[in-house]
């Protein structure tokens, strides 16, 4: 069997290259060059060469076959324009998952083969496993990675029955302490390179450079919304009441989509509004004028264009005489507001109900999708590196939603929710809705 190894100049893929190789497989690799455009990146011009330069030096160690392609091209189209798309909506996506759907397994796949590759293999940290379906066909199933401080079975949440029949994955059952031991015995120039960071094949960017490339920067207001606000609000007591009785046992069958719907909804602080007042200000009495105190907010800042804040981020805003941090809880695109709060477990940074429009949800195992009615309890994440949540899932005509037995911190348009069985088998995903 001829394996194409996606060779990236890291020590995670040689690694795999490597036990490839000692395997006996037929194996070359393949570098792909994905993005030309240095424009907001942090380490450099010349990144990429370097990449390339100590993957063919792990190749020629190794004793396989290099090659290179560019698919600049693809991964503009499909991942990077999908990028600046969504963020110009006021959502997160995840390019990772993306390049691993549209580009490692469907453009850089099909290069493979065309090299005469049977299967591609990468260093993801994630297992795969292969049984027989009830009705006899194969199902190929992934399962987190060996090694909990690694799984990378989330960046894979978009890949389809088709695209796993054509994956191998070498290093999901080590760990990586045990990956870059066998790097340095091997002699690998890539054995104390440092692990890639920021973007997918873009690199670590300063992202409102980055988004600046098309996504205008327009100034507008910071505003901090105060625990009082939700005192007095009809949507979040709504939600308290609908949670209480979820608590209490009423089961998921009795929450309508109409419901459910309304229990997705994020808070909105559109109505907040801040009224002016003249004064006469030093010796003078110059005029002047000013907000008037709101009991519910205060604006205390600006910002350079709210398309380049993310929900839970606190890094960035330049806002300071807090005691404790300051999150992002709401990006207002329409009017260029953020909202922020203050504090980890703030009330708008905190949600339980989440939404996953019907055309957004996939299914990694086809064979157990669900159906319009029915609910299934699931372990979820919804993001790289957090730890698994309870949540029980529920599949109406509007949508499959989410309610976790907890509530959840940063819950982010555009992001993906990732759902695995109790064995830590992913099966599937979904696009995380407005």
């Amino acid at each position: 069997m001829k394996i194409c190894i996606g060779l990236s100049g890291g020590v995670d893929s040689s690694v795999a290259a490597l036990l490839l190789k000692q395997a006996g497989y037929d194996v070359f690799a393949l570098f792909m060059q994905n993005w030309h455009d240095t424009t907001g990146t942090l380490h450099g011009d010349c990144e990429w060469e370097e990449d390339r330069y100590v993957a063919e030096m792990v190749a020629k160690k190794i004793g396989i076959p290099f090659h290179f392609v560019d698919l600049s091209g693809p991964y503009r189209q499909r991942v990077v324009d999908y990028m600046f798309s969504e963020y110009e909506k006021g959502r997160t996506p995840n390019p990772d998952v993306l390049c691993n759907r549209e580009i490692k397994f469907d453009a850089f796949l099909k290069e493979a083969e065309r090299l005469g590759a049977d299967m591609v293999a990468t260093g993801h940290y994630c297992r795969k496993e292969v049984i027989q379906g009830p009705d006899g066909k194969t199902v190929y199933r992934i399962l987190a990675g060996t090694d909990p401080n690694k799984d990378q079975s989330y960046f894979l949440c978009g890949l389809s029955q088709e695209q796993l029949a054509k994956a191998m994955f070498p290093i999901g059952d080590i760990i990586k302490p045990e990956v870059r031991r066998i790097a340095r015995e091997a002699g690998l120039p890539s054995a104390e390179k440092k692990d890639s960071q920021g973007i997918c094949f873009v690199g670590k960017v300063d992202l409102p450079t980055f988004l600046q490339q098309k996504l205008k920067s327009v100034p507008g207001d910071i505003v901090e919304v105060y625990d009082r606000f939700y005192d007095d609000n009809k949507h979040y007591r709504y939600l308290e009441e609908r949670f209480e009785e979820w608590d209490k046992g009423r089961g998921a069958e009795n929450f309508n989509g109409e419901e459910l719907m309304a229990m997705s909804q994020p808070m909105d602080y559109s109505g907040i509004t801040f009224e002016t007042e003249t004064y006469r200000s030093g010796k003078k009495h110059v005029k002047k004028t000013r907000y008037k105190d709101n009991p519910f907010a205060k604006i205390i800042g600006r910002h350079d264009g709210a398309q380049f804040y993310t929900i839970g981020q606190r890094r960035g805003l330049a806002v300071g005489g807090h005691s404790d941090s300051v999150f992002v809880i709401d990006t207002d695109i329409d009017s260029n507001i953020i909202y922020v709060g203050q504090g980890q477990e703030h009330k708008g940074l905190l949600r339980r109900c989440l939404r996953i429009a019907p055309d957004e949800i996939h299914w990694i195992r086809r064979d157990l999708e669900m159906e319009c009615g029915q609910s299934r309890r699931y372990m979820v994440r919804i993001r790289y590196r957090q730890p698994l949540e309870p949540a029980t899932l529920i599949r109406r005509d509007n949508g499959m939603f989410i309610v976790f037995d907890r509530p959840q911190r940063g819950i982010t348009p555009g992001q993906f929710a990732v759902w695995y069985d109790e064995a830590q088998e992913m099966l599937g995903s979904g696009v995380i809705g407005n």
